[in-house]
């Protein structure tokens, strides 16, 4: 039975933890033996590490209904696992890849946690941010027509009185119309050329005359401006912090590579195609 199977019996059936356990629960650790398969030990630990890995959708069953199932897959693993003597050659080179992965993982880990400090995320702050100049920052609305005589007839309907967002969910062709036109908060260079420059000449309130770009004719609504500096350390914590995770992960690679004795082919050497030869890891 596949371990989704047996997962969707016991959330029907509702088995209990194995009492056999549960004295243990006061003083459990990741070394607390939960069964033993023909001496091999299947610790908390292997239940931890398993359960983190389900599918999302598990992760939601109460754990005294998951409990058996998990550690009825341990157990059948290790029932599995040890009926052979030997592995074929892709299962090695998996189990080889696999280790590589997890130790460059935990190297990772460690280095990251040494690294990673309030100091440095606030040194790599203001490295990133320290000199950014306040800029000018506009909110604007737009209606987007195909012809300038379209957006010569909007603008004399403006000047007439007509309200600027009625006209954009009526006219405007472009992806803001239904919004009324807006365009929300934007810095130098999000706009193409003329466009950003009618902007600019705008006083707040005011409408533009017939804007060409390659999008078409646009009338433009200015609503609002701001000068904008650089954001607040909470604001870009996580962006910060995964720069000085990056640098010190590309520093501790750098180092390891100048110390290392690495001799390695270029695919002028081998032929690419053979990473898709699956014969070549049969037996």
């Amino acid at each position: 039975m596949s371990f989704k199977s047996q997962v969707s019996m016991l959330a029907v059936t509702a088995f209990l933890a194995m009492p056999t356990f549960a004295s243990a629960e006061s003083h459990a650790s990741a070394d607390t033996v939960v069964a033993t398969v023909n001496g091999t030990d299947i610790t908390l630990g292997h239940m931890i590490i398993l359960k983190q890995r389900l599918p999302e959708q598990y992760q939601q069953i109460a754990p005294d209904v998951l409990f058996d199932g998990i550690l009825d897959q341990l157990v059948q693993q290790t029932l599995l696992g040890n009926s052979i003597d030997t592995l074929s050659k892709e299962a090695q080179l998996t189990l080889e890849n696999e280790d590589r992965a997890v130790r460059a993982a935990e190297a990772l880990r460690l280095l990251v946690s040494d690294v990673v400090t309030e100091d440095a995320v606030q040194e790599a702050y203001e490295r990133l941010y320290g000199d950014v100049e306040p800029s000018n920052e506009y909110n604007a609305s737009h209606i987007l027509v195909t012809t300038e005589e379209e957006a010569q007839a909007l603008v004399t309907d403006l000047e007439g009185g007509a309200d600027f967002a009625e006209l954009a969910k009526e006219k405007s062709t472009g992806p803001s119309g239904p919004r009324g036109g807006e365009l929300g908060w934007f810095g130098s260079g999000a706009m193409v050329a003329p466009f950003e420059e009618a902007v600019v000449a705008l006083e707040v309130g005011a409408v533009s005359a017939p804007v060409q770009t390659q999008f078409g004719w646009h009338v433009i609504k200015l609503n609002e401006t701001r000068l904008k500096g650089a954001p607040d350390l909470e604001e870009v914590r996580a962006e910060v912090t995964e720069d000085v995770r990056m640098g010190a992960v590309d520093a501790q690679v750098s180092q390891l590579t100048d110390q290392a004795d690495i001799t390695r082919m270029t695919a002028e050497d081998i032929d690419p195609a053979l990473m898709d030869d699956r014969s070549l890891l049969e037996n």
